[in-house]
């Protein structure tokens, strides 16, 4: 019996798929469930299935485009299994004389192969925090049919607090399932393992390169600069055409690294004599082109807790301002030899962390919390730093701030702004925080409104230090001044509160013996 094999439904919006691999030849004796080829849309590729046992009869090519349910291959379910190759070549049915030929016709050296076995490792998305439901597939570091290593980071996910990096299960062939911004509940399969070993290198044929190359050119291959679905979608958006891009991927496919660096030609600036008589050019006087980008599941998090706190909380902002000259003394005193010998530089976030952790044992409301119906006092300062990163606004927590001197709080800054622009915060350095500090100064800012960082009730601004002039003993004098500002919900910390906690930071800081004597 002949068993027609049609292309499955892949998808709602999916009408038609592209041939993009055969994996068996025609005449080949094919199991069940084996994968014989791989197909592709214009959103993902896709692997089919032998639905039974028997001969493999190909109705399409490579480089075909066929409509959903369309016949692709017939199996020959009678045919029995041929005997296995006992160092004697056994007669093949004829159907496979077409490969024979192929065979005795190439002396093309052997590509690497992989000792392969039947174990399919499924990946699924990893439990990644207690409170995080569901991540993003930010990218892939490894391309669908690549060979990955126990271990080998293949990928990025994106939590709505942190990233993380996805390791190989098992040595083998990636067969990627999610695709590049896919959003993945726990437990989701993202992709499997066809487990192998190590590639095997291939015998040196010195005749393989131009063997190889006549046979390319006789055959053709559907791969040679034809793009990947990612590769496609880039090189659309930027308007440039598949065949002005060289391949550098299997067989001269083009991959998403190639799109990506892909540039546009310049069109040539004289148009010929009759266009020109004909039409009048408009001329632009700059570059006018958009590109857009979907938001991280950060930055969508970013976004939503920043509205939220606007429209949740009664915010208000009270300022004030500093004058840095005392701490800036200090710093200039001592810090070449805070460094030498705590092998850490003394920068003004341990002033103004020390100053905030003694003002807030004064005032515990601004280091209190709502929660429902009750006021959750904060006996420890876990204070959070805004740390801004490459993928957004980041916030790790600094426990116990309080019990931490000049060279604990100043190394922890360090580590955590490292591992935050390197995007390897754990969820547990990620969360909690009873106040935070804000320095946007370092970016220039002269003063801002910052947004509470909920469920705290209040955050501290830090802008940067101007030469202003002030009276001081009744004399107009310059200083380096800093403006402050302290943003708070008015339900939990009223306004004496807020203005006499600001005051006090102000105290502290300009007098910074008091943080020595408790004063």
């Amino acid at each position: 019996m002949s068993l027609e094999i049609k292309i499955p439904t892949v998808g709602e919006s999916i009408t038609e798929v592209t041939i993009s691999e055969w994996l068996k030849q025609d005449g080949d004796y094919v199991e069940l469930d084996e994968i014989i080829c791989e197909l592709e849309s214009d959103k993902a590729s896709f692997e089919l299935n032998a639905e039974a046992a028997g001969i493999l009869n190909i109705k399409a090519q490579e480089g075909e485009t066929l409509e959903i349910g369309a016949v692709i291959c017939e199996i020959d379910t009678d045919a029995g299994k041929p005997p296995s190759d006992k160092g004697g070549r056994e007669d093949v049915p004829s159907s496979s004389h077409k490969h024979e030929v192929t065979e005795k016709a190439s002396p093309v050296a052997e590509t690497p192969t992989k000792a392969a076995t039947s174990e399919v490792i499924e990946m699924r998305v990893p439990e990644v925090g207690e409170s995080i439901t569901e991540v993003t597939l930010a990218s892939w570091i490894k391309n669908d049919g690549d060979y990955v290593e126990l271990d080998e980071n293949i990928a990025d996910i994106d939590s709505d607090k942190a990233s993380f990096e996805l390791p190989a299960e098992a040595n083998g062939t990636l067969r990627i399932v999610a695709k590049e911004g896919d959003v993945l509940e726990i437990g989701a399969l993202i992709c499997k393992i066809e487990v192998s070993e190590a590639p095997v290198a291939a015998p040196e044929n010195k005749e393989a390169p131009a063997a190889a190359a006549q046979v390319a050119t006789a055959t053709g291959s559907y791969a040679k600069g034809h793009p990947s679905p990612a590769a496609a979608k880039i090189l659309a958006e930027k308007g440039i055409a598949p065949e002005k891009v060289a391949g550098t991927g299997v067989d001269g496919r083009i991959t998403k690294q190639d799109a990506a660096a892909a540039q546009p030609k310049t069109a040539s600036a004289e148009p010929t004599k009759a266009l020109a008589a004909e039409t009048t050019p408009i001329v632009s006087s700059g570059n006018r082109k958009q590109r857009r980008e979907k938001m991280s599941s950060l930055r969508k998090t970013i976004a939503r807790r920043l509205v939220a706190a606007k429209n949740e909380t009664a915010m208000l902002t009270t300022f004030n301002e500093v004058d840095m000259k005392p701490v800036m003394d200090i710093r200039k005193k001592y810090k070449e030899q805070f460094k030498e010998k705590k092998e850490v530089g003394l920068g003004f976030m341990s002033f103004f962390t020390k100053a905030v952790c003694l003002a807030l044992q004064e005032w515990p409301a601004v280091n209190a919390m709502l929660d429902e119906q009750e006021i959750v006092y904060n006996d420890y300062c876990d204070i959070s730093i805004a740390v801004s990163s490459p993928k957004g606004l980041v916030v790790p927590v600094i426990r116990n701030a309080e019990l931490l001197s000049f060279e604990g709080i100043e190394k922890e800054v360090v580590r955590l702004a490292v591992k935050a622009r390197e995007g390897k915060l754990s969820i547990e350095e990620m969360t909690g925080g009873t106040f935070t500090i804000t320095n946007g100064g370092i970016f220039g800012s002269m003063l801002s409104t910052p947004i509470i960082n909920q469920p705290q009730s209040a955050i501290l601004g830090m802008h940067n230090i101007v030469q202003r002039p002030v009276v001081v003993n009744d004399e107009i004098i310059v200083r380096p001044i800093m403006y402050v500002a302290l943003s708070y919900d008015h339900r939990v910390v009223d306004g004496r509160e807020s203005v006499s906690f600001l005051y006090r930071v102000k105290e502290f800081l300009e007098d910074p013996a008091r943080m020595l004597v408790g004063i």
